[in-house]
C-alpha cells in the first residue's frame, strides 16, 4: 500500500512538507492507546539485542540523526520498531536552517539531497522535550547529536559545542559530536585532527559519564578516516558514527542537469552504500574490537544491516530509505534479521 501512496501522492508533494505530515502520523502512533499495539507488531525478535555503550539496544537497527530534529517523534519511532533514535542535529542556539527549498528526492536512485542547515529549536527546548520523553516507560535508546550554531564563528566552535553538551548530555543515553555535515559553513574543517582533538577533549569533559561519539564524513581520504578513528580512541571517546552524507554526485542515474539544478547539499541513500561500507571497514581496522562503530549510509534492507554487522559495525542506522519504504520499514528490517539468524 505504501509504495502506491508514495507514487501517487507523496512523490508529488514537496519533500519537506511530506516529512512534516509523516511526522504527525508518527507522533500519533506514539500515543498510549496505539503505541503498545504497534510495538507488538513491530518489535525486534528476542535475541536481537545488542549491548554497547553500557546500554541495551533491543535491535541493532535505529534511526539516524536528521529525521527527528526536534525530539518530537521518539515514542512513535519506538512503536514502529526502531531500537534507538538519534535526535538532532541540535545546536546551542535555535536556528531556522537554510532557505527553502532545501530537500530534494532522487527517486530513481533511492536517494535524497538535503541542505537543511541544522534547522532546530535549540538546545534548551530539546532539553525540555528530552526530560519529558525520558519519563516515558516506552521509549527507545536516545542518542543526541549536537552541532555548531551557524551564528557562532568556527574559532568559537568548542565553546558552542560544550554549551550544548552540558545541557543535553545528562538527558542523553549517548551524545554525538557532528563535525561532518556539509551544510554549515566551515564545519567539516573541524575534522582536521589538530582542530578536532581539543574540541573532542572539551566535549568529552563536559559530557561527563555520558558516552561520547563523533560522526564523520564519507568524503575524507582513507588515511584521514583512520587518523580520526585513532584520535577518537586516544581521547577516550566511546565510538564513531560512519558516515554522514556526501558532497559527491557520482554513480547517479538522475539527469545531471536536474541534479545540478538542485544545488549544493549532502547526498544520502543508495549511492552512498559502497563508500559507507568502505569507511566502516577502515574505522574497524583502526580501533580496538570493543570500540563502538555505528554504520550509516545507504542502508535499505535487512541484508544491508547484516552486511554492516559482518563488516564490524556494532549498530546500524538508517534514514533515507524510510522515505521510500514507509512506516513498516523497521518491522521489515527486524523480521529480515530474525529470518537470517
Amino acid at each position: 500500500m505504501y509504495p502506491l501512496l508514495f507514487r501517487t501522492v507523496l512523490a508529488r508533494m514537496d519533500p519537506e512538507r511530506a516529512h512534516h505530515l509523516g511526522a504527525l502520523v508518527i507522533r500519533a502512533i506514539g500515543l498510549p492507546p496505539v503505541a503498545a499495539v504497534a510495538r507488538r507488531l513491530t518489535a525486534p525478535a528476542p535475541g536481537a539485542e545488542v549491548h554497547a555503550l553500557g546500554l541495551r539496544f533491543d535491535s541493532p537497527f535505529g534511526v539516524a540523526a536528521g529525521f527527528d530534529k526536534n525530539v518530537t517523534m521518539g515514542k512513535g519511532l519506538h512503536a514502529l520498531g526502531f531500537g534507538h533514535v538519534e535526535v538532532g542535529t541540535i545546536t546551542a542556539l535555535p536556528q531556522p536552517g537554510n532557505p527553502k527549498p532545501r530537500l530534494f528526492r532522487l527517486v530513481a536512485d533511492r536517494a535524497v539531497i538535503n541542505r537543511m542547515g541544522f534547522n532546530n529549536d535549540g538546545a534548551a527546548v530539546a532539553a525540555r522535550r528530552l526530560r519529558s520523553l525520558r519519563r516515558s516507560r516506552r521509549r527507545p535508546v536516545l542518542g543526541v547529536n549536537i552541532g555548531k550554531s551557524r551564528a557562532v564563528a568556527v574559532e568559537d566552535a568548542t565553546t558552542d559545542y560544550v554549551r550544548s553538551a552540558r545541557l543535553l548530555a545528562p538527558l542523553a543515553d549517548y551524545l554525538v559530536v557532528n563535525v561532518s555535515s556539509p551544510n554549515t559553513p566551515g564545519l567539516r574543517g573541524l575534522q582536521a585532527v589538530e582542530t578536532l582533538r581539543p574540541l573532542l577533549t572539551a566535549v568529552r569533559d563536559a559530557a561527563g559519564s555520558t558516552p561520547l561519539l563523533v560522526k564523520i564524513a564519507p568524503d575524507l581520504a582513507d588515511d584521514e578516516v583512520q587518523d580520526i578513528a585513532r584520535l577518537a580512541v586516544d581521547t577516550g571517546l566511546a565510538g564513531i558514527i560512519a558516515t554522514n552524507t556526501t558532497i559527491a554526485r557520482t554513480g547517479l542515474t538522475a539527469d545531471p542537469a536536474a541534479v545540478e539544478a538542485m544545488g549544493a547539499g549532502g547526498l544520502s541513500g543508495e549511492p552512498l552504500k559502497a563508500r559507507a561500507l568502505e569507511v566502516l571497514r577502515l574505522v574497524r581496522a583502526a580501533v580496538p574490537s570493543e570500540f563502538v562503530v555505528v554504520s550509516a549510509g545507504g542502508v535499505d534492507t535487512a541484508a544491508d544491516v547484516r552486511a554492516r554487522l559482518a563488516a564490524g559495525a556494532t549498530l546500524v542506522q538508517g534514514y533515507t530509505a524510510f522515505l521510500y519504504r514507509g512506516p513498516l520499514w523497521a518491522r521489515q528490517i527486524n523480521r529480515g534479521l530474525a529470518r537470517g539468524r
